[in-house]
């Protein structure tokens, strides 16, 4: 991308009440004095201050009115000159705003054009610059939190503590190459082994995030299946807050596959409400039936509810065996327990609990085992961050070459411990961007919208 001339987009979301045209680059100060006039001119007025303007739509001087701001560098997102025009959010006003700056020298921003100029400017490093995109796109407040965790530097910071470390020993090890006579107070090179399996350790651990910044950024598919009329669309109405299936006595009321995005304690969820599942003839039914399977054998987890008031339980555990797909995470939930007081229910294979989606009691419980079954274990703190499926692949890299390389410090190979030191350093460095190539920025600022 190149970074010397003027861009602007349009940096605000549709729909509100206010539309921003952001203007960064050299020229900010002239693109907005040929568009938007206030009462002193923007380079005379105080930086980060707005200002009472209009934009000027022609020769007449009239125009919407608008608020502008001038931000210089290298005091703005960018590190460039900054100008922002805040006008009305109205789809013609904004489209009108935006094509006198872009027809008065500025150049239509690309996909995270903003952010990439904020990177290379030394701004922000690329863990940052992806958390934008992150903190864009959350759905929920765990992702939220995370992206701003990652924003203020945290990754960055143990990231970069770590490829630290790893220069100094790179350091010692060139200089035994150099120096082989010498004694320079070396560090004893078991000791230097050990030290280097040590920070081997501390990638994994920030490896173990990756599966929550893999559930926080893509969500986990949660079906409700079982038999008709057993409360699995009161169980989805429930877990969504609000009333989305139609809730009846007739069984087969559900006959298609019911879909929406909730927010489960801190996790993004697709719930899926499926049709009952039993014997029929109904084409109809069947159809929903066969989608019914499909979703459960597609999803993350399935809750399978289990009527608490039949007669025969052990039918209703036999229908469960025969319709669950195989290799498949599983809750059964016993739902209307409220009708079954001190029933004993057998053992299963699946983590159980017992519920009443009509009187909300155990609903916290089965959320605690769902919870548990979407991260894999207890769940009991938030990570300060969530590593990227890149972060991940990465962090593996360096781990696997300070392997190789505490192999060859013990046998005091030092120039082969050296290749694989600098092969972590260089992983390391391309998660933070200094390492990265042109094609790894390419692919991660244009995953970015227009705008950011």
């Amino acid at each position: 991308m190149n970074t010397e001339d003027t861009i602007a987009a349009v940096s605000s979301g549709t729909g509100g009440a206010v539309s921003i045209i952001r203007i960064s680059g050299p020229g900010s100060l002239s693109v907005s004095n040929h568009v938007w006039k206030g009462g002193r001119e923007l380079e005379l007025s105080r930086p980060r201050m707005m200002m009472l303007g209009k934009i000027i739509n022609g020769p007449d001087n009239t125009g919407d009115p608008a608020m502008a701001v001038y931000m210089p560098g290298p005091n703005s997102y960018t590190g460039d000159d900054v100008v922002e025009i805040h006008c009305h959010g109205g789809a013609l006003c904004t489209r009108r705003a935006l094509e006198l700056v872009l027809s008065n020298g500025a150049r239509a921003a690309g996909p995270g054009e903003f952010t990439y100029r904020a990177f290379v400017n030394g701004k922000m490093d690329l863990t940052q610059a992806e958390a934008v995109a992150d903190l864009i796109s959350a759905h929920s407040d765990m992702a939220m939190r995370m992206a701003e965790s990652q924003i203020a530097g945290r990754l960055r910071d143990s990231i970069r503590t770590i490829r630290d470390e790893l220069v100094d020993m790179l350091s010692e090890c060139e200089s035994r190459m150099d120096f082989p006579e010498e004694n320079l107070d070396w560090t004893a090179s078991f000791e230097m082994a050990d030290t280097i399996n040590l920070i081997a350790g501390r990638i994994n651990s920030l490896c173990a995030s990756s599966l929550e910044g893999s559930l926080l950024r893509e969500g986990v598919s949660v079906v409700i299946a079982g038999r008709p009329n057993v409360g699995k669309s009161s169980l989805l109405n429930l877990m969504l807050g609000f009333d989305r299936a139609i809730v009846t006595q007739v069984p087969g009321t559900t006959r298609d596959t019911i879909e929406e995005l909730a927010h489960v304690r801190g996790i993004p969820v697709r719930l899926t409400d499926t049709a009952g599942i039993r014997e029929t003839d109904n084409l109809v039914e069947v159809i929903g039936i066969d989608r019914s399977r499909s979703s459960m054998r597609q999803a993350h987890l399935v809750i399978w509810l289990l009527d608490s008031s039949t007669e025969d339980i052990g039918l209703e555990i036999s229908e469960m065996q025969k319709h669950l797909p195989e290799n498949i995470n599983v809750i059964c939930a016993w739902n209307k327990s409220d009708l079954a007081s001190g029933r004993e229910y057998p053992s299963l294979k699946y983590p159980s609990v017992q519920i009443s989606v009509k009187e909300e009691t155990g609903i916290e419980k089965l959320l605690d085992i769902f919870e548990n079954a979407v991260w894999g274990y207890p769940h009991t703190a938030e990570p300060e961050f969530a590593v990227s499926a890149r972060h991940a692949s990465l962090l593996q890299e360096a781990v696997s070459s300070l392997s190789d390389a505490a192999v060859r410090v013990r046998e005091e190979e030092w120039e082969l411990a050296a290749f694989h030191l600098k092969a972590a350093v260089h992983s390391l460095g391309t998660i933070t961007g200094e390492d990265a190539s042109p094609d790894v920025l390419e692919n991660i600022f244009s995953r970015f919208c227009i705008g950011k």
